[in-house]
């Protein structure tokens, strides 16, 4: 046995046993500095006015109510997406909700030049960078072995992970020269085993683990706050999302299935909260509260959670998803109307 080896067997022992006395002694402390410092940003929060704001996906959901709620507090906004004309009727009413200005810049981030471009554009005109929003998205709902090419669901990474790295890229010499911040779209499917959306789930977890490598690399100088929502009133909790063969489509049914009996948080509280805790400087939001919860499930009982994921939306083999546990107990317990926005029952969503 060589040295290394006993070193490690040292460390096997010790290590834990030094962990538990360790955080028996420093959580409590930190804990309270913690909240000290939450109350000191709370009062003294970032005003916003002024300061510029690039989101991406804001055309819809969760980016579009971003950049009202930025607005009401009198930012400089600029917002890009795909769809141009949604683009502006969003950013004609950010200016009647008091923002001092809303610039409207298409991009598809999937695109590094169309990233630059979006930036570079910011830069010209406003001559400064304070907030990034990272926000585009796309999911999917289907199971791995029903996909007729896997390569089509590069899409998810592009947009979710990409997306971000290379907005994020572009825009980082600003955001240190203002001391600026990156608000970063996750999920809590990034810590959630659900079935159907492997591709999703993956793309969100590589971007928490991104950004929380970019908090050690860009020190002090650009503030990083961590988005994990739950289920969130937006396209995709609408039902739009890639099916198996790797097209962008609507299906209310499979949303059924997959957000069942869930409480659907409206997307204006979603905003309000981000952009609160983004001026608060703080480091995580989840939106609902409560969604942060199935984190300590997953840690401490992953079994019981795979389990659970397993008996609720996994079926028999020939059986469509529409024979799902969620979905039949949703069906019979007639809450729909009570769990979801009135948005989530209507089938008006586009699928460019």
């Amino acid at each position: 046995m060589g040295i290394i080896d006993l070193i490690h067997m040292f460390l096997n022992f010790c290590a834990p046993i030094f962990t538990f006395f360790s955080l028996l002694l420093i959580l409590p402390p930190f804990y309270l500095f913690k909240s000290f410092m939450s109350i000191v940003n709370t009062v003294f929060s970032e005003d916003m006015s002024g300061k510029v704001v690039l989101i991406t996906g804001a055309s819809s959901g969760i980016g579009e109510h971003l950049a009202y709620e930025y607005a009401s507090r009198g930012a400089c906004l600029v917002l890009c997406a795909r769809r141009v004309e949604k683009l502006h009727q969003v950013a004609q009413t950010a200016r009647e909700m008091g923002a001092l200005d809303a610039v409207v810049i298409p991009t598809d981030v999937v695109k590094i030049d169309d990233c630059k471009r979006a930036v570079h554009q910011t830069i010209t005109y406003f001559g400064r960078l304070d907030h990034l929003v990272n926000n585009a998205g796309i999911t999917s709902i289907c199971l791995l072995e029903d996909v007729d090419d896997v390569t089509d669901f590069r899409t998810i990474m592009d947009i979710n992970f990409w997306g971000s790295v290379y907005m994020t890229s572009c825009a980082a010499p600003y955001l240190r020269l203002s001391r600026g911040r990156i608000i970063v779209l996750s999920s809590a499917a990034s810590w959630l085993p659900a079935p159907r959306m492997s591709f999703y789930n993956a793309s969100k977890a590589a971007m928490a683990q991104f950004f929380e490598t970019m908090r050690v690399e860009f020190g002090p100088d650009i503030g990083i706050t961590l988005v994990t929502p739950g289920f969130v009133e937006s396209e995709i909790t609408q039902g739009k999302f890639l099916d198996k063969g790797g097209h962008l489509e609507v299906h209310q049914e499979m949303r059924d299935v997959q957000v069942s009996l869930a409480p659907v948080a409206r997307t204006e509280s979603c905003a309000k909260a981000i952009v609160r805790t983004a001026c608060r400087g703080e480091r995580y939001v989840t939106e609902p509260a409560w969604f942060r919860t199935t984190l300590w499930w997953h840690l401490f009982c992953p079994e019981l959670m795979e389990w659970l994921y397993r008996i609720m939306y996994i079926t028999n083999p020939g059986e469509p998803a529409s024979e799902a546990l969620s979905k039949k107990i949703l069906d019979a317990s007639g809450a729909k109307a009570l769990l979801y926005p009135e948005t989530m029952l209507s089938g008006d969503v586009k699928t460019e």
